[in-house]
């Protein structure tokens, strides 16, 4: 039986991701899977996430799924910008990681603790806006680097940040929870849309893959990030963009509905809707 070619950045978190979906599509189906490695613009820049723009990290991989040089690609749903692209589907929806944003601090602090003119490193320009708008006696610096780096630059032997805000999903899909000092409550900093959600893409016309690929789809975890996504879609905002975006599935009178919450944060946090 032919391997299907899952393609995926090289970095550890998209490794772990792909390595995730296709033990799970394994597990599911039987078909074996290989992994493909392809490194996209974002890889190769230093500069920051914000200024290198919406979808970097994806186009690639979708260079590669249009080019039949992948079957299949898997994204961090957060990263996909809200218009898709022509002859590609997201096939499926994996169950959700736990979308809160999590404090990696020194000496165990949580965000409260941290002293006055702690310095506080991020790579959304939301989280950014968020932490400006608690008003807290932070600076608060942009930041690059895949997820150990981050983590080094607060607990590593140079270390020159008191703490670093990451996705929870990431840390424990690394295997990196201890190194959460506070998880973030959605109340105080709302997620970015579709945050610790997984996208699975493939060709639409590849019609075989498209229903092997739907047995990996969780349906509750796609309708809330599908509300969350419409949020960002309808103001026109980017995945860069300081907006943020939580949907929760609860049952209602008529049937399951879906609560949503989303915030606008202007950069230096003075306004927020």
């Amino acid at each position: 039986m032919t391997a299907l070619r899952l393609g995926t950045r090289g970095s550890a978190l998209a490794r772990a991701q792909s390595t995730y979906v296709a033990d799970a599509l394994r597990a599911a189906t039987g078909r074996p899977v290989e992994l493909v490695e392809i490194v996209t613009a974002g890889d190769r820049s230093t500069a920051p996430v914000a200024q290198l723009g919406v979808g970097v990290f994806v186009s690639a991989l979708r260079d590669a799924l249009i080019a039949n040089e992948i079957d299949f690609a898997v994204h961090s749903y957060k990263d996909l910008p809200t218009a898709a692209p022509g002859g590609l589907h997201i096939a499926a929806v994996p169950a959700r990681e736990d979308p809160r944003d999590a404090l990696v601090a020194r000496d165990g602090l949580a965000l409260a603790e941290l002293p006055d003119g702690a310095v506080v490193g991020t790579g959304a320009v939301r989280r950014i806006a968020q932490l400006n708008a608690l008003r807290l006696p932070l600076s608060v610096t942009p930041i690059r680097g895949n997820v150990d780096t981050r983590i080094g630059r607060v607990l590593g032997p140079s270390a020159d940040l008191h703490a670093v805000v990451l996705a929870r999903a990431g840390l424990l899909r690394l295997g990196r929870a201890d190194a959460i000092t506070e998880t973030l409550d959605p109340m105080l900093m709302l997620p970015a849309p579709a945050q610790g959600a997984l996208a699975v893409e493939c060709r639409l016309d590849d019609h075989d893959l498209v229903e092997l690929l739907a047995t990996l789809d969780h349906a509750p975890t796609r309708a809330a990030v599908t509300a969350e996504r419409a949020l960002l879609a309808t103001l026109e905002a980017g995945c860069s963009a300081p907006v943020a975006a939580y949907a929760e599935l609860a049952e209602g009178e008529d049937g399951d509905e879906i609560y949503l919450r989303g915030a606008v944060i202007s950069p230096d946090g003075s306004r927020a809707v």
